[in-house]
């Protein structure tokens, strides 16, 4: 016969069931590296975190730092010597990282650093300020054609996602990659800034960061890098204008090296939770970044994939050897 079940021992296998699951450890007190100026994609990204950690109470302080310079080689050569074991701290990067750590033959590389988690995804755009002469992709080919070095492309650091694009286009288009006329910036804000004041040709930037000053009819679109129409952008793709090119750019974020198995597994519970907020989604939508989120084993697996095809991309653009 089954001895009756005493009251406490029930109380406390009721007390077992309603207890939450202890969820993972989170960082309360984060410091977001940037390393760009104010205004650009990864800027944008890096605020975008710092307003859906705090809005969302993941984190109850989180501070953002711009470090200029070389397509963020710069700041990440900073963030590996200063920050080393730094379980508090995280460098956006991307896809223009890792062509430019390249194209730079920087001594720091992404395997220098802790891969946390890649968050978004975007098209690039390629236009001109609304005085441009400029009306569409076929007037762009035509003038390339004519003289590829009358055409100056402005954009992002050299061997990044801009500059890939823009070889890509005069490659699509027959026209040697190698005499593309590309001027970098050192971040986004300062390229946007060149291209509205007419002292390049053509622009290459992230849709998210041009599709403001269009839309307010200060640029024109004449293509996306899209392989179909992107909803909420009126521009054609580069497909439907003949060319045979898409580009998609990516952002991510690291931790320093020499972190702990366990602050690393804080700083991923942390990117898990902010991906799935409700700000963090509204900030997709209305930016226009699609949510690319991949953590872990897949994440350190697509990114060396995407070093080794960016690498290249670059030596047969003639970008890097």
């Amino acid at each position: 016969m089954r001895k009756p079940v005493t009251i406490l021992a029930a109380l406390f296998f009721a007390l077992m069931l309603i207890q939450p699951h202890t969820a993972l450890a989170q960082v309360k007190e984060l410091k977001i590296i940037v390393p760009a100026a104010p205004g650009g994609g990864w800027d944008q990204t890096g605020r975008s975190m710092q307003t859906a950690l705090v809005g969302e109470k993941i984190s109850s302080n989180v501070q953002v730092i711009n470090v200029l310079g070389a397509g963020g080689t710069i700041g990440l050569a900073q963030f590996v010597n200063k920050d080393k074991g730094d379980g508090s701290a995280l460098l956006v990067g991307g896809y223009v990282m890792v062509g430019a750590i390249i194209a730079n033959k920087s001594a720091v590389t992404l395997q220098d650093v802790t891969p946390i988690a890649r968050l978004t995804a975007e098209y690039e755009a390629i236009v001109v300020p609304a005085s441009s002469p400029l009306k569409s992709m076929a007037d762009l080919v035509a003038m390339l054609k004519a003289d590829p070095g009358k055409v100056s492309w402005g954009g992002g650091s050299s061997g990044g996602v801009d500059h890939v694009a823009a070889g890509l286009v005069a490659k699509g288009v027959g026209v040697d990659p190698s005499k593309v006329n590309y001027i970098a910036y050192s971040g986004g804000g300062e390229a946007l800034g060149s291209i509205l004041g007419g002292k390049v040709t053509v622009g290459v930037s992230g849709v998210g960061e041009v599709d403001a000053q269009v839309k307010a009819g200060r640029l024109r679109y004449l293509a996306v890098t899209s392989p179909a129409r992107l909803p909420d952008v009126n521009a054609p793709t580069l497909k439907e204008s003949g060319i045979d090119v898409e580009v998609k750019n990516w952002r991510m974020v690291s931790a320093p090296p020499g972190i702990t198995d366990d602050q690393r597994k804080a700083l991923t519970a942390t990117m898990a939770a902010m991906v799935k907020s409700k700000t963090w989604q509204d900030i997709l939508a209305n930016k226009g970044w699609s949510d690319a989120y991949l953590a872990g084993e897949e994440f350190e697996k697509a990114l060396k994939q995407d070093i080794a095809e960016t690498r290249a991309i670059l030596i047969e653009l003639g970008i890097a050897k």
